[in-house]
């Protein structure tokens, strides 16, 4: 929740230095600036602000508008905004409701909102007061006929720290905000980015030394995922996450609350330089002026036509060169790919796509592992065998270098990914917006395709992140003051990022990550597992099976008089009250499956201590059969890739079951594993303008 001070219209800089109320308040402990709310205070400003300009509004609807639909949205479409109280989300309030109750069949719900729209107000609950504010504003937005859903967060591990506060609010943020809209079935989220939000990202990121494409700053639309969303039954579409205030300014968030009679909320700690966006912010708004600011907005412009640009390669590239399989990996045909006719950005950002999507790490890839991964794609044919970014890539079996595999590295270490989910209760909470996201998305891209540039038509293709400012110079896209300006900016903000970056002792980060070949996890009956974002499995026990499920015949009715067989398990490796547990293949399993065929009796190591019951027979007779039959899948799939496969074990580490190749070994067992990852190849539908 923004704190501060709720006003019913735009007090200027200087105005507001000058009251002397506010210059007293600018100058108190945080312990007193920070009461929650002073409602209507006796504002002295200056003549200029005494009396109120008319907002003409028809030109901010209509850009708006604009805006929804080249997201591909319409005012029929459920809709949910992201509100603090805050100017930004109190604009996006007003110009969303004048959109919706405009629109073609808008209508009211019973209790007089305006239908399919809804205000997200979050608690973080890191104040005494936040619960207050939370209401409040949930009040004032309820006045212009929106509907509100406030959320109070809980911190099961604590406050977070200072240094990770606004990151792990963030999180949270949007955490919560998936799970509302995925219960009330709503397709697109809004947030109230704006134009200055976009400056000082690019600033940001310029002093991190982003690429280009990180200097694009923050999509018009992306899609979010999260396992809370994840289906393992349908096609996960995720939810849209929608900027439609990035054409404006901060300036004109002000003026639309003002010419829609809203008044807002003020958060002094936007005042702190501890943050440094903050910092950014009050620098940029010393820089301000007509030029400096379209100046570095054509710069952020021509890094977006750059970034859509290679979108739109690597979109191309993915749907000829890349076949993903059923069991977790990729293969890139190098062939078709031709490395060497493709530019540097568009092939690094191509094959960071793949990692990403095999790994499901969503970690940027740069510097030293972008630079090798790039010579390891130039090399054709390859030869040699690379572990990157939680990948394992080397040449494609029988492929002779023309192809190139790409599977989980099992052998990084990664932190713990493993979800669980209700398998009854999940499935009421599945996203039911799938038709609406595929058709909105539909739209959207026949509007995008039009806007893709040509090669000749994009400035920075060639241009690393040092060299961005340089070049937008010499394309006279920059004057010199701006230039030097915004260099000055880069260089203020690098030593603030130096002097507090942190080194995390290697005993630290050890007890935060471990090699995720090393764990296993029980999975309870009635769970899902999300196993790595990448494997959805599951396992049930059957009361009764068929009997070819024992014999291996699928004709052999005359086997124990054919029909079906009860089965309890009281004996095999299973047993009967055991919580089986969940791991990636190793090379032991699969020498095991082998082992199952040489070994007629209960000789095999995992049976000597069990008694040859006749329950114990029928569990090692389908094991056999099943054995036979999972090693000739087996044979198929790269050794490489097998490691990445999810297996089940007994309490004692002993093998049940790898259902990705079909293996068993218990008839009443039933297993299933789903390659499915939470995040899509290519990362979802995005659209940088």
């Amino acid at each position: 929740m923004a704190r501060g001070l709720i006003i019913p219209f735009r007090i200027e800089t200087m105005a507001f230095a000058a009251n002397p109320l506010f210059s007293s308040i600018s100058t108190l402990p945080l312990s007193v600036r920070t009461i929650p709310f002073l409602y209507h205070l006796p504002l002295r400003c200056s003549s200029s602000f005494t009396t109120q300009e008319t907002i003409d509004m028809t030109k901010y609807h209509q850009a708006f508008s604009r805006r929804m639909t080249l997201a591909g949205l319409k005012p029929h479409h459920r809709i949910a905004m992201g509100v603090s109280g805050g100017p930004d989300s109190m604009a996006l309030c007003v110009l969303s409701a004048h959109w919706k109750t405009n629109g073609l069949n808008t209508s009211r719900d019973s209790d007089g909102f305006i239908d399919g729209l809804l205000a997200i107000i979050i608690d973080h609950s890191l104040r005494a007061e936040s619960k207050e504010e939370a209401n409040i504003v949930s009040s004032r937005v309820s006045t212009m006929g929106i509907r509100c859903e406030i959320v109070h967060c809980e911190w099961s591990d604590g406050r977070p720290k200072q240094g990770h506060l606004q990151e792990a609010a963030r999180d949270m943020r949007y955490q919560h905000f998936q799970k509302v809209c995925i219960q009330n079935q709503i397709s697109a989220l809004l947030i109230a980015h704006h134009m200055d939000d976009q400056a000082e990202l690019f600033v940001l990121r310029l002093s991190r030394h982003s690429s280009v494409l990180g200097l694009a700053g923050m999509p018009f639309i992306s899609q979010i995922f999260s396992s809370y969303t994840h289906s393992s039954d349908a096609k996960d579409y995720g939810i849209l996450l929608v900027r439609p205030l990035l054409d404006f300014s901060k300036e004109d968030m002000y003026k639309i609350c003002q010419g829609g009679q809203q008044t807002w909320v003020e958060d002094p700690t936007n005042q702190s330089i501890l943050y440094a966006r903050n910092r950014i912010r009050m620098s940029l708004r010393d820089c301000s002026s007509y030029g400096f600011n379209s100046e570095l907005q054509a710069v952020i412009s021509a890094c977006q036509q750059t970034r859509l640009y290679v979108d739109n390669v690597c979109s191309n590239l993915m749907n000829k060169a890349v076949t993903v399989t059923d069991f977790g990996y990729a293969v890139i045909d190098l062939e078709i790919l031709n490395p060497s006719k493709i530019e540097d950005i568009c092939l690094s950002k191509f094959i960071a796509l793949i990692l990403q999507f095999i790994s499901q790490r969503n970690r940027p890839i740069r510097g030293s592992t972008s630079k090798l991964l790039l010579d390891y794609m130039r090399t054709f044919p390859c030869r040699t065998s690379l572990t990157a970014a939680g990948c394992y890539i080397c040449p494609a079996p029988a492929s002779r270098g023309t192809k190139a595999l790409v599977c989980c590295s099992v052998d990084c270490p990664l932190p713990q990914t493993v979800k669980f989910l209700d398998a009854l209760s999940y499935t009421d909470h599945q996203h039911h917006t799938a038709n609406d996201i595929e058709q909105i998305i539909a739209d959207s891209k026949s509007h995008f395709n039009r806007l893709v540039p040509d090669a000749s038509e994009v400035h920075f293709l060639d241009t690393t992140s040092e060299s961005v400012l340089s070049k937008a110079r010499r394309l006279e896209m920059l004057s010199e003051s701006t230039y030097k300006n915004i260099m000055l900016l880069q260089r203020e903000e690098v030593k603030h990022f130096r002097t507090k970056k942190k080194v995390i002792p290697e005993s630290e980060s050890k007890d935060k990550v471990k090699s995720i070949s090393m764990y296993s996890e029980p999975l309870f009956h009635g769970k899902i597992c999300s196993f790595m974002n990448r494997f959805f499995v599951a396992w049930k026990l059957e009361k009764e099976i068929p009997v070819s499920a024992i014999s291996g015949e699928a004709d052999s009715h005359d086997y124990m008089g054919g029909g079906t067989l009860c089965c309890h398990c009281n004996s095999c490796v299973f047993g009967n009250d055991m919580v089986p547990e969940v791991r990636h293949m190793c090379e032991s399993d699969w020498l095991y499956l082998a082992d199952l065929l040489k070994c007629p009796t209960s000789e095999n190591s995992q049976l000597k201590d069990t008694s040859s019951t006749d329950s114990t027979s029928t569990c090692l007779n389908h094991a056999r059969v099943s054995a036979q039959r999972a090693l000739l899948i087996l044979k198929s799939i790269p050794a490489a890739a097998r490691r990445g496969l999810p297996v089940l074990v007994n309490d004692q580490g002993l093998l049940l079951s790898i259902p990705s190749i079909g293996f068993k070994y218990c008839p009443c067992l039933d297993v299933t594993a789903v390659f499915k990852p939470r995040v899509p190849l290519g990362g979802g539908h995005s659209l940088f303008i």
